[in-house]
């Protein structure tokens, strides 16, 4: 009963913490995912000046915070958080500068969604883990779940496009290119993953560092992307007017999109960095697919796509497997056996 208690009071955390990270993805996503990207249609290959601002602002925020003013010293030791660093920087710019590549972001999303199959691998790979036949079949039935609605959604949008009069081959190659970088950051973050729920082990949790320095350390490395990103600041200067609501000041509109994706984002990659440090890799995996998953079907609504049989099936795989995954009729047995024996000698 006793390791029966323990179980379900574990499941609860982990419940807790998902649905409340999904909930902060959630509302993130309302602005980052479908107001951000629908206008940046204008100014493609506009990623590396999302990324630099994003990073600017967590650096910044941190430093007053976290660090107070450079005061406060990390509990772990630097040269951890410079691998880190290394490996987040590169999964970052390369997951964007894929989308300049012929790769449409419902693709994108479909490539993302195998995060969980390459955590696992990993996993077992790396630190010789083991899991239960249910634990393999709830990352499958995720997995399948969210793939068939990305795919679902990628030959709606590639319908209703097409590649006009460009080389046929050229394009592909590109493409080609464009694969090869998602396959490469979709390791990448494993392997981060991985590394992120090692370190935390052998010096405790530390979300908030880890937040600061992640985003603060490549700041450097930013003055490689200084041209373009100079670039798209003035043609970002250059958009049509927007009055903010409420405040009455007018400034271009892709300045005030960049400003509330900054916000949001921020408030989703704490929530991952919270997370990391009270779950392992692939539970962190499991969430953020999650985020993933919602917010395609919030796309699929904003853009008034269909919603067919198709994606009811997806939906019904990823929830089957999140349950799946958390355990949830496991450790409802107990708790209803236990209330039915207490409801009994009442």
């Amino acid at each position: 009963m006793v390791s029966a208690g323990k179980s379900s009071m574990n499941v609860c955390k982990l419940l807790v913490s998902s649905v409340h990270s999904v909930t902060i993805y959630c509302v993130s996503l309302c602005f980052s995912f479908s107001l951000f990207p629908h206008k940046s249609r204008e100014f493609p290959g506009c990623g590396n000046i999302v990324t630099f601002a994003q990073f600017l602002f967590i650096a910044v925020e941190g430093f007053i915070f976290e660090t107070n003013f450079g005061r406060k010293r990390p509990a772990i030791p630097i040269r951890y958080y410079l691998i880190m660093v290394a490996m987040f920087f590169t999964v970052s710019v390369v997951n964007n500068y894929a989308l300049n590549l012929n790769i449409a972001m419902p693709l994108h999303m479909i490539f993302r969604s195998g995060s969980l199959i390459a955590s696992m691998v990993l996993g077992i790979i790396i630190l010789k883990k083991r899991y239960s036949a249910s634990k393999y079949t709830s990352i499958a039935l995720v997995s399948v779940g969210i793939f068939i609605c990305t795919l679902m959604s990628a030959k709606q949008v590639a319908s209703k496009s097409s590649l006009g009069e460009e080389d046929g081959f050229h394009v592909f190659m590109w493409w080609l290119l464009g694969i090869t970088a998602l396959t490469f950051a979709l390791l990448m973050s494993a392997r981060m993953g991985i590394f992120q729920e090692t370190i935390y082990k052998q010096f405790g949790k530390h979300s908030k560092e880890a937040l600061f320095y992640n985003h603060a350390l490549p700041l450097p490395g930013f003055l490689l992307l200084a041209p373009d990103i100079y670039a798209h600041a003035v043609l970002f200067s250059q958009s049509e007017p927007f009055q903010v609501p409420g405040i009455g000041l007018t400034l271009p509109i892709m300045w005030f999109y960049l400003v509330m994706n900054v916000i949001t984002q921020y408030v989703c990659i704490r929530g991952v960095f919270i997370l990391t440090t009270e779950c392992t890799s692939l539970t962190v995996t499991l969430v953020v697919t999650l985020r993933k998953f919602v917010s395609l079907i919030f796309s699929i609504l904003y853009f008034k796509n269909p919603f067919t049989a198709w994606h009811w099936l997806g939906t019904l795989f990823v929830f089957m497997g999140t349950l799946m995954y958390t355990e949830v009729w496991n450790s409802l047995g107990p708790l209803v056996a236990r209330q039915r024996k207490e409801a009994k000698k009442e």
